[in-house]
């Protein structure tokens, strides 16, 4: 017992010795949250006293908002990583979050009041005059979040050298996908400064580190590369609109990631941050289809590894994909809405049609290709997996109409089904029996061949291969003045932004037909979490393979990405006189020019990717019961 007594004291004498002599690294961090939350006082301090009737004190009170913002940007690189909740009251995008910013498959979405810098800023550049107490209240937000970073939960972190490469692997996720997009920074006319300003700052941690690890420093290569991206960042215009994305991904941020994934794994580091849950250690690009895991796509058969038995339970799931004897009628499949020949939507009507083969569906079936890059399915979030969106759509009586029970037998009634999932059986050893969830795991499977596919883009930013201008211009205007980067992120374009772990939804006010007589009566995200905010809300999709999945939006009202494209240049809803309370999207033009519109449609059609051929069975398994044995290959409808 005192022995153990002992061991702890000593522990503790180890410890408090440790912090007293502070490596540069953790200094570094240290004064850097006390200068934040220093001018955080200061903030909060000066906006009480400004008189918020006089423009000219909210000028000044402006003034000290993007200077404490600059100050922020500073230590993006910890602040963001350590601790993403918190974060969020220093530097919210939105007055209330539901959005989590962990894995929502391990937490559900909550209420968090949103408060910081920039709402500050958003609320005294865009309200006349600003409500004061709104503006008092950000800030206080802002300070108290700023209290985490001292706690022993992220300070614990910066004692160990692995946290730096984590947190300096989702600092280059940001560089492409975030800090040039306008995501969040309030005005633009700052953007490339600020960025300038945070890269140096970053610039100097690096030093930090180098002197305080000197077991894992940063390679020459990095440091070099580094330098040059920095360079690159000085030199352009301070004209967000005039900004090179593409040549600053693919030949400078691109070759950062490779090389902190390189020195990740030559340490031997390796993460248990919820941050880095879903990310790779093993890519090399930002553009690798495995940068990221949305959906565990195996299910049921998670363990299994064999090439040539995913093989076999691909071609299986292939077939019951196309197989009507998972409909209650034995007249659909799933292939009915998710057509194999056209990129797996129906690309024939806005919505397909419900069961009753007459009444159309509200939505417009989204294409399954890249479906596995989506951490919530459905255009409402409402399913986290692959196997359970399958599995409510065989049932739901207005698409499949099927009961689960009665789907298994019919299945296990088909002597080729029946011989391969019994053979499977040794893969789940603690199921008895087939269920419906070795059923929808194959047909998960099966799906995975088309969420691997790349297209040209990819290639330009893969292999260095050199796009026609107007592919470039297109990809400028779409990080830069026509704002879709800010909803539709790198490398998927959709709804998923570093660190990958969640999935957005936008309130974009999209009518119910091409009148704009009215909002779209469906509801939405609101369907799945009934709050205010979510009303209207739908999922980002990706904008990969646009070519092939018209109509487009939730409903299918758009028939051309032309008109997808004027939409947003008009301002969504909002921006065409509907009352739409809770829209995300600026409802001001982006004033794009036709040059502009045109460049944007040759980057997105860059982006078509080269699909495997996708086919349909010419036959379908025989059942012992002759009544099944009618099915069609896709279904009747």
């Amino acid at each position: 017992m005192k022995r153990a007594v002992f061991f702890v004291l000593l522990a503790f004498v180890l410890i408090s010795f440790a912090f007293r002599f502070e490596t540069t690294y953790q200094k570094g961090y240290f004064d850097f949250v006390h200068r934040l939350e220093a001018s955080q006082q200061s903030l909060y301090r000066l906006a009480q006293a400004t008189d918020f009737s006089r423009e000219a004190a909210r000028q000044t009170l402006l003034d000290s908002v993007r200077a404490s913002r600059r100050l922020l940007k500073a230590g993006d690189f910890w602040l963001r990583y350590l601790d993403p909740v918190q974060y969020l009251g220093i530097n919210g995008q939105l007055p209330i979050e539901w959005e989590t910013e962990v894995f929502e498959k391990f937490e559900k979405p909550y209420m968090r009041l949103g408060g910081g810098i920039s709402l500050a800023q958003i609320a005294l550049s865009e309200t006349t005059p600003p409500e004061k107490d709104t503006v008092l209240r950000y800030l206080t937000s802002s300070i108290a979040a700023t209290q985490s970073f001292y706690a022993d939960s992220n300070t614990r972190q910066i004692l160990r050298p692995e946290h730096f490469f984590f947190a300096n692997r989702l600092y280059i996720l940001n560089l492409a996908a975030i800090y040039t997009s306008g995501f969040e920074c309030p005005d633009k006319a700052y953007l490339v400064t600020e960025l300038r300003d945070m890269m140096h700052a970053v610039q100097r941690i690096y030093d930090w580190h180098d002197e305080s690890f000197a077991g894992s420093p940063l390679s020459v290569a990095y440091r070099d590369a580094y330098a040059k991206t920095l360079q690159f960042a000085d030199e352009q215009s301070d004209d967000y609109e005039q900004f090179d994305h593409f040549h600053f991904i693919r030949d400078h941020v691109n070759l950062l990631f490779r090389l902190n994934q390189e020195m990740i794994r030559r340490y031997g580091f390796y993460s248990t941050s919820m941050v880095d849950y879903t990310l790779s250690d093993s890519v090399n690009s930002l553009f690798d289809k495995q940068l990221f895991n949305g959906q565990d796509w195996k299910g049921i058969y998670s363990f299994v590894d064999d090439p040539q038995v995913l093989r076999e339970m691909r071609n299986t799931g292939e077939l019951l994909f196309n197989d009507p004897i998972l409909s209650g009628n034995l007249l659909r499949s799933c292939a009915s809405c998710h057509r194999p020949d056209m990129a797996f939507t129906d690309t024939t009507r806005p919505t397909s049609l419900l069961t009753d083969r007459k009444s159309p569906h509200e939505r417009n079936a989204p294409s399954l290709l890249n479906v596995l890059h989506n951490h919530l399915l459905m255009q409402d979030g409402k399913h986290l997996t692959l196997q359970e969106q399958a599995r409510t759509v065989m049932a739901n009586p207005i698409e499949m109409n099927g009961d689960i029970k009665e789907i298994v037998a019919r299945v296990m009634s088909c002597n080729t089904y029946k011989d391969a999932f019994r053979q499977w059986m040794k893969y789940t050893p603690e199921e008895k029996r087939p269920t419906i969830e070795h059923i929808s795991s194959v047909i998960s499977i099966y799906l995975h061949d088309y969420s691997v596919a790349y297209s040209p883009f990819d290639d330009a930013m893969n292999q260095g291969v050199e796009p026609d201008t107007g592919v470039i211009k297109g990809f400028n205007v779409f990080m830069g003045k026509a704002n879709c980067a800010s909803c539709h992120f790198i490398p998927q374009f959709n709804g998923i932004k570093p660190p990958y772990v969640n999935s957005e939804f936008e309130v974009l006010g999209v009518p119910e037909d091409m009148r704009y007589a009215q909002l779209s009566r469906d509801s939405g995200r609101y369907k799945v979490h009934p709050v205010a905010e979510m009303m209207n809300a739908f999922r980002t999709p990706t904008v990969r393979n646009s070519s092939f999945t018209a109509p487009y939006m939730h409903n299918g009202i758009m028939k051309t990405m032309e008109e997808v494209i004027d939409f947003y240049d008009k301002g969504g809803g909002a921006g065409r006189g509907l009352t739409v309370p809770s829209q995300t999207l600026a409802a001001d033009s982006l004033h794009l020019t036709a040059g502009e519109i045109q460049s944007l449609l040759t980057f997105m059609r860059s982006l078509d990717e080269r699909v495997p051929a996708i086919r349909q069975p010419s036959s379908l398994p025989a059942s012992s019961r002759k009544t099944l044995n009618q099915r069609k290959p896709g279904g009747d409808y």
